[in-house]
């Protein structure tokens, strides 16, 4: 369907974005490009519907190279649809109104017509009724299933998705990817720039792993993700995610760390189950250290006069385990020392949802760490 040839993008200043980029696109593929910010990967998707013009090489469209003299870009854009990172939602029609004024424009469909398909588009992404509503009445996540059923209304053979959760609240993410899982399921080709890697893996039939303006290694989920063959695609992929805090010995500071662990466990894929658990083991642990017993303000001021906690959770996408651990002042064992601690039900909790669990004092820290079951 698309065959990109020498493809390059160098700006103004020198700065050379894409470097002599060459893929093949086939009709019904759904492809995820991944890699670091910065790598070109927005450039690229963003030059094969000319929204940036290219500075040298090819890019043919079921046989039309549209980088030629005279080719009519109007009629490609019409079969190439685009969701933006921001929405691109015009701002003063309503939500229906979004839908219509593309097929209605462009495609020359009758009001009625337009208004039919807009209708069942909004209820096919979950947004039926707000199909009088404006854009600055609904949430990020609304907004960006809106701009997709646009996308849609155009009756696109191909749709490029320029990181459609970026913009998002994290605990939006989920609502939109669900909705282009579904659309991959119709056959249509997707091109998505995308950092979820758990959402890439599942949806895609191959992926892109870009790097410094080139297409560096590319294949089905399987061989990018178990078994890359280049040293930077084995060293992004295997890479880990992990969310740092530090807590006083203040109550109020849970309920500001559990609102950062799911936003960490949101915004990088991590499965229900495991958020859960993690979730579990932060709220135990926070009890057994500082909510314990009757001497519970003993160990606060201990905890408080050592500098307080700190907690580091850790995720690896590849293989998707969560790993915990909790520094806690040494002094604290003098107050209870590990075998009471390991005696009381916080403990025996944390047990419950982790493996490799261990609460060791090495004379400067008191350190729990564990494994947490996804």
């Amino acid at each position: 369907m698309i065959k990109i040839e020498h493809l390059t993008k160098t700006y103004g200043s020198g700065q050379q974005v894409l470097r002599n980029v060459n893929a093949e696109i086939r009709d019904g593929e759904v492809i995820s490009i991944i890699g670091p910010s910065g790598t070109g990967k927005s450039t690229f998707l963003r030059c094969l519907n000319l929204l940036e013009t290219p500075t040298s090489g090819s890019i043919v469209v079921n046989g039309t190279n549209i980088l030629k003299k005279g080719a009519d870009i109007a009629k490609v854009r019409e079969k190439m649809s685009m969701v933006f990172q921001s929405f691109n939602l015009f701002n003063h029609l309503s939500i229906i109104d979004n839908l219509m004024i593309g097929p209605i424009k462009v495609l020359k469909m009758n009001r009625d017509e337009a208004e039919r398909q807009a209708v069942e588009l909004l209820d096919k992404v979950g947004l039926a009724a707000k199909a009088n509503s404006f854009p600055s009445e609904l949430s990020g996540g609304q907004k960006q299933r809106v701009a997709i059923a646009r996308a849609l209304a155009m009756h696109p053979d191909v749709i490029l998705f320029d990181e459609p959760t970026s913009a998002l609240d994290p605990t939006m993410v989920s609502e939109v990817l669900s909705v282009i899982r579904d659309i991959a399921k119709q056959g249509i080709t997707m091109l998505i720039v995308t950092h979820e890697m758990r959402f890439a893996r599942d949806v895609s039939s191959r992926v892109f792993y870009m790097d410094e303006g080139v297409i560096y290694e590319e294949g089905t989920p399987e061989q990018i993700f178990d078994n890359p063959q280049k040293e930077r695609t084995k060293v992004f992929i295997n890479r880990v995610r992990s969310m740092e805090y530090h807590m006083d010995e203040n109550d109020s500071d849970l309920f500001e760390l559990l609102r950062q662990l799911d936003i960490f466990c949101v915004r990088y894929g991590m499965g229900g189950r495991g958020r859960d658990n993690v979730r579990h083991v932060v709220e135990e642990t926070f009890s057994l250290l500082l909510l314990g017993d009757e001497r519970a303000s003993e160990r606060k001021e201990v905890i408080c006069a050592g500098g307080g906690l700190d907690i580091k959770v850790s995720y690896s996408e590849k293989n998707e385990q969560v790993s915990v651990v909790v520094t806690a002042p040494a002094t604290l064992a003098a107050v209870v020392d590990i075998p009471t601690m390991k005696e009381d039900i916080s403990y025996r909790m944390i047990q419950a949802f982790t493996t490799d669990l261990s609460l060791t004092n090495d004379g400067k820290n008191l350190i729990l760490s564990m494994q947490v079951k996804a």
